[in-house]
């Protein structure tokens, strides 16, 4: 069966900067516009609206003396208006070949916002078009309101379509200029047009203010148009337009009998650069380009992943250049343990793994973010941690740190059955702790170790909510000895650190 072939025109950088806050600058909006055209593969981009300001221009000109140059000039198009030639000397200067003319798609918005009656519009419209093409410039129309149109008036669209039948342009855009059509209309508008209108090019320019624009874009294609418009990370006005990354892996994995040009491994790629480019981030449970999309989170399921890929779907991470991931935290079984730790080389034995698991469910439960690696750490912290009742231990502390004021620490520590408490100062809260902790050694007339190094490390590229390890070295008696702590505070990590030690003296 032959596919048919779907244009796709992404419009982020025209439509998708009417997000409010966002706005591209001349150097980001023609990086965007070769990423997608040379990379991602999308057929057109709509790249801005004319007569909006001299910065925009010199964006509009660098962009089509680069797309010129490569023989893409007529995948470049500019919004354009209905305002004799104003909007064309715009567009000469800019350079760009293709105007996408903004016109009225509804009896309303044309009786109450342009005051003239459909003759009147349709002549306007013909009198562009034709000084468009004696200066070599092509046209797509916007139906602007096309929607309600259809909902209210539509006999004053197939009107206007009579007469757009008759004229020299590319395609007809068809926009859902408020968000508001439901699967069902959007088959059915779509549908009479194709069928009425069978030699015009139909394009599809959802809007996500109800989140029904990927439904309303496959019942729109399905209904048999020809092309759709989109947005990197569904930027666009209010709730925001189709997004790009959704709308391509469900006309791939729904829509067999459709194809496009684009490259989904490409996708994420652009979408991380529109996030950093918008300054707007992407939600982690956006799909498809969200952090989140391929994390398995329950036990069961990273059980599930391992047994028969019980809990994938056809939206496979390396269709998008991306890898799945199995998140640790109190629901963590495991599983999701051992797939973390294949990824960093290591094998446990089924008891070691079972301490692991544990440790990694207690830090969940502490709200604890623990990332794959952290792993090694808490490994390194479990393994190491003797298993001989805890003689010793740190019941409570309070740790100070003041500008122009010595740190402090106040704790109570538990001997055996004896409970004692201290305070003392220190050149840091750390040391404070320990001027405190031999305070109370003194009183039972036990000396503690020599420290002789103290180590700190956090993963690479770690957060600053990162695991933190630290490692202390002792003297005692004619040897030496390590412990280790772990925690997200440096100081808290070296306390645990020292309560191991307390346990390994004689």
């Amino acid at each position: 069966m032959k596919r048919r072939y779907i244009e796709i025109m992404d419009t982020t950088l025209r439509d998708g900067e009417q997000t409010s806050g966002v706005s591209f600058s001349a150097s980001e909006k023609l990086a965007l516009a070769q990423l997608l055209l040379t990379e991602v593969k999308v057929d057109r981009v709509e790249i801005a609206s004319a007569r909006v300001s001299a910065g925009e221009l010199e964006a509009v000109q660098q962009i089509t003396r680069w797309a010129d140059s490569i023989g893409l000039i007529d995948k470049v198009e500019v919004l354009t208006f209905v305002d004799g030639q104003a909007s064309l000397d715009w567009l000469q200067a800019s350079g760009a070949k293709v105007m996408n003319l903004l016109t009225k798609g509804s009896l309303n918005h044309l009786t109450h916002q342009l005051k003239k009656t459909p003759g009147e519009h349709f002549t306007d419209i013909g009198q562009v078009v034709c000084a468009a093409g004696k200066l070599g410039v092509k046209a797509n129309v916007y139906l602007e309101d096309w929607s309600n149109g259809m909902r209210n008036s539509p006999d004053y669209v197939f009107q206007y379509l009579d007469f757009l039948n008759t004229q020299p342009i590319l395609r007809v855009l068809l926009p859902d200029t408020l968000g508001v059509l439901t699967p069902a209309e959007s088959y059915s508008f779509v549908h009479q047009l194709v069928t009425r209108y069978p030699n015009l090019h139909f394009d599809f320019h959802a809007h996500n203010d109800y989140d029904l624009s990927i439904a309303n874009v496959m019942e729109a294609i399905r209904a048999g148009a020809h092309g759709i418009h989109l947005t990197v990370n569904g930027l666009g006005e209010r709730a925001g337009n189709a997004p790009l990354a959704s709308a391509i892996a469900v006309l791939r994995d729904f829509m067999p009998e459709v194809r496009t040009g684009v490259v989904e491994k490409s996708l994420y790629q652009v979408s991380k650069i529109v996030e950093t480019f918008s300054g707007l981030r992407i939600p982690d449970n956006k799909p498809v380009v969200g952090d989140n999309v391929f994390t398995q989170t329950a036990g069961i399921h990273a059980d599930g992943d391992k047994k028969n890929n019980l809990y994938f779907n056809a939206l496979l991470p390396e269709r998008f250049g991306r890898k799945r991931s199995y998140a640790l935290g109190k629901m963590s079984g495991k599983a999701n343990i051992e797939n973390n730790l294949r990824e960093l080389g290591i094998q446990l034995s089924e008891d070691d793994l079972k301490k692991v698991t544990q440790r990694v469910i207690e830090l969940g439960d502490q709200k604890e973010v623990v990332t794959r690696e952290d792993l090694p750490y808490v490994i390194s912290d479990v393994l190491n941690t003797n298993s001989f009742a805890s003689r010793v231990e740190v019941l409570n502390y309070v740790l100070t740190h003041s500008k122009d004021l010595k740190p402090s620490a106040t704790l109570r520590v538990r001997i055996d059955e004896e409970h004692f408490e201290e305070s003392a100062q220190g050149d840091g809260q750390y040391d404070a702790f320990m001027n405190a902790l031999k305070k109370i050694y003194v009183k039972k007339k036990l000396t503690l170790p020599l420290l002789t190094d103290y180590a700190v490390r956090i993963p690479t590229g770690g957060r600053t909510d990162a695991l933190c390890e630290t490692i202390i070295t002792w003297k005692h008696k004619n040897g030496e000895f390590k412990t280790r702590g772990l925690d997200s505070d440096q100081t808290v990590s070296a306390i645990k650190a020292t309560q191991k030690m307390l346990n390994t003296l004689d």
